[in-house]
């Protein structure tokens, strides 16, 4: 009886240990840890960015940016003094070779700063927390639409002038230009689009306008977030499935919530992983509204044969 009894002790005891560790580490979060969708003012215009904060070991917090091009980029550290947080990362497809610095602090539920960038001026940003987007186990899909006519681009609009034709049926950008948004937004959907691209070109599919699966000419290469059927920056399939240039190729996406599935010429490449943010080049930051579906043709050339939504309902 004696030796249940410090059994049962030492039992509690590691209990409570456990307990209050743990409800320590809780109390000791940093309010600023999380995932941020900002909005950067530069020359006259709002640039969707996004900031991940957090923990690691005792005290450090590190961190991922998104700018409002590129992928995701890695923060050795954010430090923090009297309230204000400041971190610098190295330039990456923005000019000039100096580091963006940001600094802000936490005022309520935002966060305000600036941001040094590569060419030495100076924006003002702000940031507030990125939405929770529910995943629903039970989808119950709508009617298939079909985005593209086959005829002209018809619910669809550019900002600028187009490059985009349709020639014997197929939807055409012949070479770099502006992007095609369509006039629909969406929610939840599955996305079925049949594609093709010549040797060397690089274009890729925004889902809901935030998030680009990676359309690009990486046939034999090993499978990266940046390349053929990654969500950029972020998601890295398990396999490279890209086709050899010029030939038809398939994306079967879906997405609901954050939960992201792309089926790549038959071939599950990514199954339902979260997406974290938005990547570079999104049109908003708003991610708790609908949003378009929209190809990405300010790189390389890129057809379309078909493109096909089934909304959930």
């Amino acid at each position: 009886m004696k030796i249940l009894n410090v059994t049962a002790l030492r039992h509690a005891f590691f209990v409570l240990v456990v307990f209050s560790t743990f409800n320590s580490r809780a109390q000791d979060l940093n309010p600023l840890e999380g995932r941020w969708n900002l909005t950067i003012t530069q020359e006259g215009k709002e640039l969707p960015s996004w900031l991940e904060i957090s923990h690691s070991g005792r005290s450090t917090l590190i961190g991922r940016f998104v700018y409002a091009f590129g992928s995701a980029r890695p923060i050795s550290e954010v430090k923090v003094k009297e309230g204000v947080f400041h971190f610098s990362i190295p330039p990456q497809w923005e000019p000039g070779s100096q580091d963006m610095v940001f600094e802000g602090s936490l005022e309520g539920d935002t966060l305000k700063g600036s941001m040094t960038y590569t060419d030495g001026k100076s924006y003002g940003w702000t940031g507030v927390r990125a939405p929770k987007l529910p995943y629903k186990e039970a989808v119950k899909w709508g009617t298939p639409v079909a985005l593209f006519n086959g005829k002209n681009t018809d619910g669809w609009h550019t900002e600028g002038e187009s490059q985009w034709i349709v020639k014997e049926g197929v939807l055409t950008s012949p070479a770099s230009g502006v992007n095609l948004v369509s006039d629909a937004t969406f929610s939840d959907f599955r996305l079925q689009a049949e594609f093709r691209y010549p040797k060397g070109s690089n274009s890729g599919l925004y889902l809901r306008g935030r998030y680009e699966v990676q359309i690009a000419d990486n046939r034999g290469l090993e499978p990266s977030s940046i390349l053929f059927g990654g969500i950029y920056g972020f998601l890295t399939p398990n396999e490279m499935a890209a086709k050899e240039p010029g030939e038809w190729q398939t994306y079967d996406i879906t997405l609901v919530g954050r939960r992201v599935t792309v089926i790549a010429n038959g071939v599950t490449i990514i199954s339902e992983q979260n997406i974290p943010g938005m990547t570079g080049g999104a049109i908003d930051n708003n991610e708790a509204a609908p949003g378009p579906i929209f190809i990405q043709g300010d790189h390389g050339p890129v057809e379309f044969k078909s493109l096909v939504i089934t909304p959930a309902e």
